[in-house]
């Protein structure tokens, strides 16, 4: 089954989370709204991790000249938040209840594409953590994210 042409809501009763997901990556389903406004596609998609590429450029700048810090908090918390929707069954769902960002360096337009890599840390009946990093073309991290996620 996929998503295509079918209520989402049934569907999201019916498959797991990766099956989802892999929808998504497939171009089954249309990536959701935030990935055009800030230039950002899920590239790889499997159990337990996600992974990101965006491309920050002039229209993601904060007043200081630098990519706004949420362009990086959007890209590490949408690579948080899949690596943890792999791991739901169907009809299971999930919500965040906290995401921790740690800028490491100034992201610049032109700079090239960002990665961002999370794999889950833990998936319990109630609780689920992961871990991300967001690294440049230049092989540098930029920033690291980690996230708490109830599950029900």
């Amino acid at each position: 089954m996929t998503l295509q042409n079918v209520d989402l809501e049934k569907a999201r009763q019916q498959m797991t989370g990766l099956q989802q997901l892999q929808a998504m990556a497939a171009g089954a389903v249309p990536a959701p709204s935030i990935a055009s406004t800030l230039d950002f596609t899920l590239k790889e998609i499997s159990y337990g991790k996600a992974v990101f590429e965006g491309k920050p450029s002039s229209k993601h700048l904060n007043p200081i000249g630098s990519i706004h810090g949420g362009y990086a908090a959007t890209l590490l918390d949408s690579a948080l938040g899949c690596s943890v929707h792999t791991m739901m069954e169907p009809g299971e769902n999930y919500t965040t209840v906290d995401l921790n960002i740690k800028y490491l360096r100034a992201m610049k337009p032109g700079m090239g594409i960002v990665t961002a890599t999370s794999e889950v840390v833990h998936k319990g009946r109630k609780i689920a953590t992961a871990d991300a990093k967001l690294i440049g073309e230049d092989g540098k991290i930029y920033a690291t994210g980690n996230t708490t996620c109830a599950v029900f």
